[in-house]
């Protein structure tokens, strides 16, 4: 039996427009991550911006000082799409 996962709340779009807003393609997102001891692949990034993959911790924390943020914004604005009743 196959178990259908269901799609949590994604950070990504608010990580691709902060990536935007500092005028970075994901290649260089990338780049900048793997100096900063990140081994991620610009495939990996690109699934973290569409949601389909889930941000690991340390990710987030070299993202935070790569975009000079804290970690507030990347939660804005978001929603639970399928809030428990």
């Amino acid at each position: 039996m196959v178990q259908k996962i269901k799609q949590d709340i994604s950070l990504g779009s608010n990580i691709r427009k902060l990536r935007k807003q500092s005028h970075l393609t994901q290649e260089q997102v990338v780049a900048r991550l793997q100096l900063q001891g990140i081994e991620i692949s610009r495939s990996s990034y690109s699934q973290i911006e569409c949601g389909t993959y889930n941000i690991r911790v340390s990710e987030l924390i070299a993202l935070s000082e790569l975009f000079q943020v804290d970690f507030n914004t990347f939660f804005e604005n978001l929603q639970n799409k399928n809030p428990q009743q």
